[in-house]
């Protein structure tokens, strides 16, 4: 199954855009912005959140937001999507097609609105990586570490 690679990718509450990790600080995260690169530091009373932790709901559960980002990047054949600021039933229509099963009740305008711009952003920037998803990622990290540790100790 194909993703997109959203690693080292936040979103900051208040903040327009999405960031880039840099490095954990003292006194927060140290983040780059991607419309501008200026470096920030979000303080620890900033919501800052990891869009590996974002997801939607659907009428089967959550679905990432990496795998959103694919349906979308699928339906649109990599290129951009609908403008965010579009009437709110452009915005839902799109959305359904692009992810039919999506919980209609539970995802808002407002939510619909920021993973389109998020799309439009990361397209943008060409930031669109598409990645195999591994099936069974808790193995393959089990045995990285412990090859991890062998090599350490040699």
């Amino acid at each position: 199954m194909r993703t997109i690679n959203v690693k080292d990718l936040m979103a900051i509450a208040g903040k327009p855009g999405l960031f880039k990790y840099l490095a954990q600080a003292r006194n927060g995260v140290v983040v780059e912005s991607l419309t501008d690169n200026k470096r920030t530091v979000a303080p620890p009373t900033a919501r800052v959140s990891a869009l590996e932790d974002i997801s939607v709901f659907s009428d089967d559960g959550d679905v990432p937001l990496a795998d959103v980002l694919m349906k979308i990047y699928t339906k649109e054949d990599g290129g951009k999507a609908i403008d965010h600021k579009s009437a709110n039933e452009e915005l839902k229509a799109y959305f359904l097609e692009a992810m039919p099963d999506y919980d209609d009740e539970r995802v808002y305008v407002s939510d619909i609105k920021k993973v389109i711009a998020w799309y439009n952003l990361l397209q943008e920037m060409d930031m669109l990586e598409v990645v195999d998803k591994k099936e069974d990622a808790p193995e393959d990290e089990s045995n990285d570490k412990t090859g991890g540790e062998a090599e350490d100790s040699q």
